[in-house]
Order: structure tokens, then sequence, then C-alpha cells
């Protein structure tokens, strides 16, 4: 749908696009950008795909994130591909979304976290084995990229064998085909999408006969209580919740775990406060989370409504840049300060309402694991000055690439 560009108020069209490569490589400008859109107002409109509205207000954020009856979640992005289907429970709303979110619940459980903590700690470190002893490393391939992948799989208790097929598949989909074209990039998409979509329902297959005692097989065998009845999740519901649980993890605490080295590095003062005294970590991962959200969820709306004082109409589009509202001014004192011990610290990155994310505590330990690992072994870490990060922009923003160097572990 496009939307008439006649209602907007001239002072409010910007020439954004949040899909646009000059944000990201080689430096990441995506901050700037949108600090130059929040000091227009709370509510801009950008006439990219179609027409669509960016918030970039901590208030007007919140209220949009909290009110699903007003803005639906789907789409959730403006670029969407419609062979792939809903993401589940991301795109659904309430009550509909209710009954999936439920099923999910028991992944995440406090008691099953805390036995992922240790199997995480394994990963993390058998991780920096592989470079600890070299003095230097390009962080994303070695580190950043594969552990959410193999958490994803220790998550699901499926083979952690797999995690190079998985990071694989999940760039293409976010990035296309490096250097093709629009069309060769979304037939790459749609190609590892349906990839990703044959091993799950090869999982499926294989565990609705053969049912063990493994998360995935009792999502599969637990009947689920919806508005019209109790039923067994089908095949495609199950396919597409594991996309989704896929995807969430692995670009966002990829993203954090880039946005943490390469902030801290160019920090080492604090850095040195963090390796001298690592309970520092938990407030220090708030507010990495804080200072550089991954993503930028999407909204439409239901109904005529008015937001931050522009009028939104029914089926209208709508951006939250969750990265410039976590650093808003009227919600958080002096925003622009990299301040490990922040409290408060109430940040948006997860979302809010019942869309927050669902894997919040699992990407949390992830990061404090991580960050307290990297920190023991190798806590002297620096960028290369010739071989600076390469950054990423859409609507899960990231890092492509992080070489650092730091002293080499002695075996």
């Amino acid at each position: 749908m496009t939307m008439s560009i006649g209602r907007v108020p001239p002072n409010l069209i910007v020439d954004f696009d949040v899909y646009d490569p000059g944000l990201a490589a080689p430096k990441d400008v995506m901050q700037e950008k949108v600090a130059e859109l929040a000091a227009l107002g709370p509510v801009v409109y950008s006439n990219h795909y179609g027409g669509h509205w960016i918030v970039t207000h901590y208030k007007e954020a919140h209220q949009v994130l909290t009110d699903p009856q007003t803005f639906s979640s789907y789409p959730n992005n403006l670029v969407t591909n419609e062979l792939l289907g809903k993401f589940i429970p991301l795109e659904l709303d309430p009550p509909e979304h209710t009954a999936y979110r439920k099923a999910l619940q028991p992944l995440f459980s406090p008691q099953r976290m805390k036995a992922l903590t240790d199997k995480i700690r394994g990963v993390v470190n058998d991780l920096i084995d592989g470079f600890a002893d070299k003095g230097e490393v390009e962080f994303v391939s070695e580190f950043a990229h594969e552990l959410p992948a193999r958490i994803f799989l220790a998550l699901m208790d499926w083979p952690l064998a797999d995690a190079p097929l998985f990071s694989k598949a999940t760039d293409t989909i976010l990035f296309g085909k490096p250097g093709g074209t629009e069309e060769e990039s979304n037939q790459a998409r749609m190609e590892a999408g349906f990839q990703m979509l044959g091993y799950f329902q090869n999982v499926v297959e294989q565990r609705r006969s053969n049912p063990g005692e493994d998360v995935t097989s009792k999502l599969i065998h637990t009947e689920v209580d919806f508005l019209d009845g109790t039923r067994l999740l089908t095949d495609e519901e199950l396919n597409r919740m594991f996309f989704l649980l896929l995807i969430g993890g692995l670009h966002t605490v990829k993203g954090s775990l880039c946005w943490g080295v390469w902030h801290l590095a160019q920090r080492p003062e604090i850095r040195d406060r963090i390796v001298a005294d690592p309970s520092l970590i938990p407030t220090a991962v708030e507010e990495i989370l804080r200072y550089e959200a991954a993503v930028v969820p999407g909204r439409r709306a239901t109904r005529d409504v008015e937001l931050g004082g522009v009028k939104i109409a029914k089926d209208d589009q709508l951006i939250i840049m969750l990265c410039g509202v976590n650093r808003d001014g009227a919600e958080f004192p002096e925003p622009l300060k990299f301040d490990i011990e922040r409290q408060p610290n109430r940040h948006l990155s997860f979302g809010a309402g019942p869309h927050r994310c669902l894997g919040s505590h699992l990407g949390r330990i992830e990061l404090n694991v991580a960050f307290t690992e990297l920190h023991r072994r190798i806590p002297d870490y620096q960028l290369v000055e010739s071989d600076p990060p390469v950054w990423h922009s859409s609507q899960v923003r990231g890092c492509v690439r992080l070489p650092i160097t730091f002293t080499p572990e002695k075996k």
C-alpha cells in the first residue's frame, strides 16, 4: 500500500532508507542519521517502500510497542517475502499470539536457562580456544556469528555440528547474495529460506514419529489451547516458529557482541575496570544493549490514531528506531554517555508489551558469559586501524567484519 504524502506535514518528510548500505559500511553512521530525525520530532515520515512513519522518541515507541490492538505487528518488515509466510508468533497479534507464545515458554524457563549456562560457557571457551594463542582474530566469523548459532542448536537439542549451515543461511536471508543484483539476492534469500524450512521439516517428521525427551519433541507433542480448541501445532506452524527463533537470536546477539568489543576497545579505561571487576559485566551488557539496539521493529496501524502529534491513518506502516529511542534524553540522563553502571536502564532493545523478546533472558546469559570469558582470556583486545570494522544496515543492524588483535594466550 502506498501512503498519500499530501497529508504529511512537509517539515516531517525525510529521505531516510533503513536498508541503505551507506548508513553502515565502512563507518556506522546510523546513530547520527537517527539523531537528526529525532531532532525533527518523535514521529517523522519517509517516502521509501510506499511510505512509512519512523518513530524516534522513547514515549511514542513505548506506546506503539505496548498497544497491539492499535499497532499490529504484521508486517514486521518493510521488505517482506510472502513465500516464507508470517513469523510465528512475532507477526501475530493477541489473542492469537498468546497461545503460540505460551507454547514456547518451556524452552526459556528459568530451569532450562540455568541448565544451558554451563553449556554456553563451554561453547564460548571452545570458540576462544580456536584463536586465543594467535594474537588476532576476525571476531565475527570466528566468534560472534558462531556462538549464537551453536546456542540456538543447544536450545533446541539439535546437533551443534550443524551450526555452519545455519550461520550461512541466516546471512543470506538477511543480506542476500554478496555483490549480486537485487533479483539475484532475492533468489538467494528464497533458496536459503527453503533450505532452512527443509531442515526444520526433517526434524519435525523425525520427532513426530520417534519422540524423545528433548525440548523439540515436547513442543511437537504438546497440545496448545487455542480459542477454537486444543490441538497439536502443525508442521507449518512449527517451522515458522523455528525460523523466528533462529533469526531472532542469531543476529541480535552477534550485533551486541560486536558493538560491545568495538565500544570497549575504544574506551580502554572502561574495559580495564571490567577486567579488574567482572561484577560490572551485567550492567555493562545492559548499557551495550541500550547504546546500540540491533532491531528496528515494524508495525501497522489498525485504525486512525494520533501519535506524537501527527495523524496516523489506518494501515499506515511504522518502524521504530530503537537505537535512537534508547538515546532519548527525556528517558536517559546523559544519553550519549557510555555508562557501564547506568541505573536504572529501561532500554527497549528487547521490545515491550506482549511481543517483548521471549529469548531476552537467554540473550543476556550469552552476552554475560561471553564478555566474562573474553575479558578473562584476551583482555587487551584492540581494533586494527588498517582493517576497520564493516557494519550493515537493515531492520536488523549489525557487523559483517571486526578484526581485533590482543596479547596471545600462553598455552
